[in-house]
């Protein structure tokens, strides 16, 4: 009585052109997301690992937690001993250095 009939409209001739230009908003929204952060961060991570492999004794580091010291021994299991006083060693796991403060320059090979 008081419901108007509703008709389905007809499928206009853009198939494919119209699902394209659907998505075309999703597809930028994705590469810039790429661009602006996804492939910053996976830099950032490689340069990270890069720091951490080249780790070596004497080198002056900086842990997450902020603490300051110096590497006295590299272990082969991801971990490092870090002397931060005089007599004072802690072990710690190679992932949370945070800066490298000084390197050391590696020895001179000897011919």
């Amino acid at each position: 009585m008081f419901v108007t009939p509703a008709f389905a409209q007809a499928a206009g001739g853009a198939g494919a052109a119209g699902a394209l230009t659907q998505f075309l908003p999703l597809i930028l929204i994705f590469a810039i997301m790429y661009f602006l952060l996804i492939r910053p961060q996976q830099k950032k991570l490689k340069d990270h690992k890069a720091m951490v492999e080249a780790l070596r004794r004497g080198d002056q580091v900086v842990t997450q937690g902020g603490i300051v010291g110096k590497v006295s021994k590299v272990k082969e299991d991801g971990e490092l001993e870090v002397e931060i006083a005089d007599g004072v060693k802690v072990r710690i796991v190679r992932s949370t250095i945070a800066t490298v403060l000084s390197k050391t320059e590696p020895a001179a090979a000897s011919k």
